[in-house]
């Protein structure tokens, strides 16, 4: 079947309207007390969304109808859906909730309209390996972390309703930042990382099977443990530009020889700094009266200690240069 067939360009687009629906359903379970289906629908809908793309531009089935469709689901399933999950669970006054879960689903889709307009940009060539800001799938589920522990270990501080509101704005807040977070769609593994990469997903799908909350709580956690890294990154890469189209391995080569540079004490001469002095000098010296340069009387050259001091120039094999 040729890859530019109507079912080959139906699969993309087929993945995307179940993650719509996996996120839609998720409303259904939490209408009916059901927080963990919730939960998980909201999960599944995130690994959906991180497959539609991929798999259209593996099969070569990417259309502007595809992206516009990808963008109102992840609006939908991480938007929306998380707002109302949040809003059916949160405890006290109805009225605080409702603020906080209508200001999360605002800045979800104020995040997915720039990420569509910062496609159209120029960018860095280091700029595909980091998102602007928490992207939609992580930020719909870190949203719920508050009920995934509440479900967990029962009610606590984090179950308190000022808590649940401030960690979702704070949320929201994340989504429209311009903090710098990292992209799972760059990252390569090499050849011999693949083995226990593959007994690490092993052994997370255990984990999510025997301890599905726990499992997630713990990963959003990290996620969220590793902003600082991705910053720290961000700023690397922008101030070296000759690290942007070099593999992983030389990556770290240059960071060890920079490292190197900076405990022996060495850095870059100030070429700016020394251009000023220059100058102030010059200007300093063309506005000196005439009268300076007539008064100032050198004493006359000893002819002796002129002979002496250019045998010692020959003697080590130099010569004088000539004023």
């Amino acid at each position: 079947m040729s890859r530019t067939t109507p079912g080959v360009r139906l699969l993309p687009n087929a993945i995307t309207v179940l993650a719509l629906c996996a996120g839609l359903s998720s409303v259904q379970f939490a209408l009916t007390g059901d927080y963990v289906l919730a939960i998980g629908a909201i999960g599944i809908a995130a690994i959906l969304d991180s497959l539609d793309g991929r798999i259209a531009r593996l099969l070569d089935a990417s259309s502007k109808m595809g992206a516009e469709l990808d963008s109102l689901s992840d609006a939908i399933s991480f938007g929306v859906a998380p707002a109302l999950v949040l809003y059916v669970w949160m405890p006290g006054d109805d009225r605080f909730g409702w603020v906080a879960t209508l200001i999360f689903a605002v800045c979800m889709v104020l995040r997915l309209a720039r990420f569509n307009t910062l496609l159209d940009e120029d960018q860095p060539a280091f700029a595909g390996e980091f998102f602007v800001g928490v992207p939609a799938p992580a930020g719909g589920l870190v949203a719920l972390l508050p009920v995934m522990l509440t479900l967990q270990f029962g009610d606590g501080w984090w179950s308190a309703q000022l808590v649940v509101v401030l960690w979702t704005v704070a949320t929201a807040a994340l989504l429209i930042s311009r903090i710098p977070t990292l992209s799972l769609k760059k990252l390569r593994a090499p050849a011999k990382a693949v083995a226990p990469l593959l007994v690490g997903v092993g052994l997370l799908a255990a984990a999510v099977i025997q301890y599905p909350l726990i499992s997630l709580a713990t990963a959003l956690v990290l996620y969220l443990a590793h902003i600082p890294y991705a910053v720290r990154r961000y700023h690397w890469l922008a101030a070296h530009p000759e690290a942007w189209d070099v593999p992983g391995h030389e990556r770290r080569a240059i960071r060890r020889g920079l490292r190197g540079q900076r405990r022996l004490g060495l850095r870059k001469p100030r070429l700016r700094r020394v251009a000023g002095v220059a100058r102030r000098a010059v200007q300093r010296s063309d506005n000196a009266p005439a009268s300076s340069h007539v008064s100032r009387v050198y004493p006359p050259a000893d002819p002796a200690r002129t002979s002496s001091r250019k045998r010692g120039w020959r003697r080590i094999g130099l010569r004088q240069r000539e004023r």
